[in-house]
């Protein structure tokens, strides 16, 4: 059972949750590892379209459609908890069904998938040119792609892989840690409500406000704790520098318009001695945005292969947390 503390649990949390790290790492969080049940991921955002298409009504004022928006993160958030709560229940008193919470940890991971998707922008670009790479970085962010060069493009990928850090890795495992399967699932509904309706365009501006507070509140630690990770990270490498990466995320991490996304990217930049973050364009919308990092500019797909080997370490570095916190469960 998937509860923090649970000394009657089939399997300890810690070696769960280390061995579906391990096990996404090697094969991602594909839906055949759940055989004919659809992604969670699938069935959160097929609840928030609905949501969205029931509740979030053009007619009403900004106050009601910012109520009923309240109302629907709590209904998406509460019933994936409650549903987490449900499985980890009925495993403590059917214990194979450790499996299907097993399953639902992997899937909701994403350390192979983002890997998997910035190696795949690199990629394009060498073997397809800047209109490929400019399809594949499309996948992964939300800014206008169609007039970047390579230089655009690999800055885009380096930025999506250091904050993606968080929100796919370090994030799940946090929250997962502190609340078992029911933490995971409120955390990944709050991110899916962020990435579906936590806009600020004149249809989600109200509607969306609750969901992107609740993503920004749920992200304080796990981001803070996700530049710290990449900053211990760049010590241990001989492309990086630790030194360097804490100097820029103390530095510049507030000067990014979300309180999150600036420490793993700022810690980034610092740690490949490159400038994140900048100018940028989110379709019609032109963003002035900070600079982060004083090295030099992103130039080529190599900045995103070190970027790569960045992220590889400091992954390595949340299993071996993992693995001294399940050492320390087996021998108490």
């Amino acid at each position: 059972m998937l509860i923090p503390g649970s000394a009657d649990a089939v399997v300890p949390l810690p070696v769960l949750l280390l061995a579906a790290l391990v096990l996404d790492a090697a094969i991602g969080g594909r839906p055949g590892v759940l055989g004919v049940v659809p992604h969670p991921v699938r069935v959160i955002g097929g609840l928030i379209a609905r949501c969205d298409r029931t509740l979030n009504r053009e007619r009403d004022g900004h106050s009601r459609r910012l109520a009923l928006g309240l109302l629907a993160t709590t209904l998406v958030c509460g019933l994936c908890g409650a549903f987490g709560w449900v499985v980890s229940a009925l495993t403590h008193r059917f214990p194979p069904l450790t499996l299907v919470e097993f399953a639902l940890v992997v899937a909701l991971l994403a350390s192979r998938s983002l890997f998997d998707h910035v190696r795949a922008v690199a990629r394009a670009v060498r073997t397809g040119g800047l209109d490929a790479g400019r399809v594949a970085v499309g996948r992964i962010v939300g800014r206008d792609v169609q007039d970047l060069d390579e230089a655009g493009i690999a800055r885009a990928a380096v930025e999506s892989c250091a904050e993606n850090f968080s929100d796919g890795v370090v994030a799940p495992v946090f929250w997962t840690a502190l609340f078992g399967l029911p933490g995971l699932l409120v955390y990944k509904a709050a991110n899916t409500l962020d990435s579906m309706i936590g806009h600020k365009s004149a249809r989600y501006r109200a509607f969306g406000w609750g969901a992107a507070r609740l993503d920004d509140l749920l992200n304080l630690a796990p981001a803070r704790l996700s530049g710290l990770l990449l900053v211990a990270a760049a010590g241990m490498g001989s492309l990086a520098s630790g030194r360097r990466a804490w100097a820029a995320m103390v530095r510049d991490a507030g000067k990014h318009r979300s309180p999150n996304a600036g420490w793993p990217e700022a810690a980034a930049a610092g740690a490949l001695d490159l400038r994140l973050g900048g100018p940028r364009r989110y379709g019609a919308t032109a963003i002035d945005a900070p600079w982060l990092g004083c090295g030099r500019d992103v130039d080529t797909t190599d900045d995103i292969d070190r970027m790569l080997r960045l992220y590889v370490t400091a992954c390595v570095l949340v299993a071996g947390l993992l693995a001294a916190w399940a050492a320390a469960s087996l021998t108490t």
